[in-house]
């Protein structure tokens, strides 16, 4: 049995796969020849139907770095609430 590896692809090169399968469907191959040819599986053509659909290859990079940024954002926050709960905890004890 070979195990193949994961490979990560941009999100600009996923949208570039999925133009290029639209361009095979319509040219009449089944969705199973288009996925063997994109190198990935049926649930991960459907997948990044979902996720990118509609994207240009410019829309999908700034919505990566947006979920990137939103991520850092979170943890700031949450780090921030931690050190605000901290401080609460060393308050009441000196009172």
């Amino acid at each position: 049995m070979i195990m193949t590896t994961r490979k990560r692809h941009s999100p600009e090169q996923v949208v570039r796969k999925l133009t290029s399968a639209d361009r095979l469907l319509a040219e009449g191959k089944d969705l199973a020849a288009v996925c063997r040819e994109l190198g990935v599986s049926e649930a991960t053509y459907h997948r990044w139907r979902n996720q990118f659909g509609g994207l240009k290859p410019d829309d999908a990079k700034r919505l990566k770095e947006l979920e990137r940024e939103n991520s850092t954002l979170k943890r700031l926050l949450a780090d921030a609430e931690l050190e605000k709960a901290a401080l609460k905890e060393i308050a009441r004890g000196e009172f």
